[in-house]
């Protein structure tokens, strides 16, 4: 199935700038050869659910593995069956309207 879902991790226990774990998260998603947009509380996934999943979960493993010793996330999940729909279909259909 696919999704598009909103993905924000935020690394606990290691100071107030984060640039460096979101990145390190950006490579994997990136790698997981999702469709990725970066925005400025996050980034948007596109894909299907395993992969999507699979991801986040490596993203967890890895700023784990570089000494976060905590880690919150926040996911937000779409899903459409009627059709099929991208992250550009979903801004531009916004944008048409302003």
């Amino acid at each position: 199935m696919k999704v598009i879902a909103d993905f924000c991790i935020i690394p606990l226990g290691v100071g107030v700038s984060l640039a460096s774990y979101v990145a390190e998260c950006e490579k994997i998603l990136a790698n997981a050869g999702l469709k990725i947009r970066l925005h400025s509380n996050g980034t948007d996934i596109e894909g299907e659910w395993e992969q999507v999943m699979q991801a986040v979960k490596a993203c967890h493993q890895k700023l784990h593995e570089t000494g976060v010793p905590r880690i919150t996330s926040i996911l937000h999940i779409g899903t459409r069956v009627d059709r099929e729909q991208t992250l550009e279909d979903k801004i531009r259909s916004v944008e048409e309207k302003l």
